[in-house]
């Protein structure tokens, strides 16, 4: 006799919970139109634990809120879509006119990635930086933290290791070739770039970051969150940019009405905003 195949389909009641417990733990708002978003990735998280589907998943979760599968359900759910030079404008205000500004202040440039998923922004930023300020990088002038509240995602970053597929995704012909190596079926990063980037796990809801920051970038991030959250993001983020520094947020994102300490400064065909 074999086994019925476990059931990934989601009632209203375990999608509430999942859309509930999403929230406490990471701060992120799931509409409620996404339960096809829930089945689609907790039922391949339920067969690689050989639970019998997403209910079982859910009871586990009644049961216990924290630990390793909590970790694995919050990690599942949160959206790492992301490329090499993503949307271009952003990186080309740094090559033109922050880095050149910050190198004159400084002369070294403290950047923080607040939502760096597999790595492809801070890389991209850590590229411009070789090719138009080289010392940034020979001279250790450069700092870049990279942060993510998924350890999965942030073990990709830290290998620097992307498939065909990714690297065709916004990254110059020319760049591949200079910064990367192909080994097998897949392109590795250049320690030289990798030693300008710190890979940490964070929660952005709890972050306390103690050096203060030349450039934030916090590209599509915050449209995950609801108001009152976004407030509590952006004090963070706040807090750990210097007077006079600058966010970065998504093309859709605004920081009007959230938070009265920045203004809006547009830099080519780049809105962002700069600390008061």
């Amino acid at each position: 006799m074999s086994l019925a195949p476990p059931n990934n389909s989601v009632t209203k009641m375990e999608f509430d919970f999942i859309r509930q417990f999403i929230l406490e733990r990471s701060g992120i708002a799931l509409d409620a139109n996404r339960m096809y978003l829930v089945e689609s990735r907790l039922g391949p998280l339920a067969r690689r634990r050989q639970l019998n589907g997403i209910s079982e998943v859910v009871a586990r979760l009644r049961a216990q809120r924290s630990g390793d599968l909590a970790l694995a359900v919050v990690e599942a759910m949160t959206t790492n879509e992301t490329s090499f030079f993503r949307d271009v404008h952003p990186f080309e205000s740094l090559r033109t006119t922050l880095f050149p500004e910050i190198i004159q202040q400084k002369g070294r440039v403290d950047l923080w990635c607040a939502a760096c998923s597999t790595g492809q922004e801070p890389y991209s930023i850590a590229m411009v930086a070789s090719e138009s300020f080289p010392q940034l990088l020979s001279q250790k002038k450069l700092k870049i933290l990279a942060t993510d509240l998924s350890t999965e995602v942030l073990e990709k970053a830290r290998s620097g290791r992307y498939s065909q597929l990714e690297v065709n995704r916004g990254l110059p012909a020319q760049l591949l070739v200079k910064y990367f190596k192909r080994q097998g079926r897949d392109w590795h990063i250049s320690d030289r770039l990798k030693d300008a980037i710190e890979f940490q796990q964070t929660n952005l809801l709890t972050v306390r970051v103690a050096q203060k920051m030349d450039i934030i970038f916090l590209r599509n991030v915050l449209i995950y969150f609801k108001e009152d959250n976004k407030r509590r993001v952006l004090t963070n983020i706040r807090q750990a940019l210097r007077p006079g520094g600058y966010l970065f947020l998504g093309g859709a994102e605004t920081i009007l009405g959230l938070d009265a300490a920045f203004e809006t400064v547009r830099i080519g065909r780049t809105l962002c905003y700069r600390l008061k």
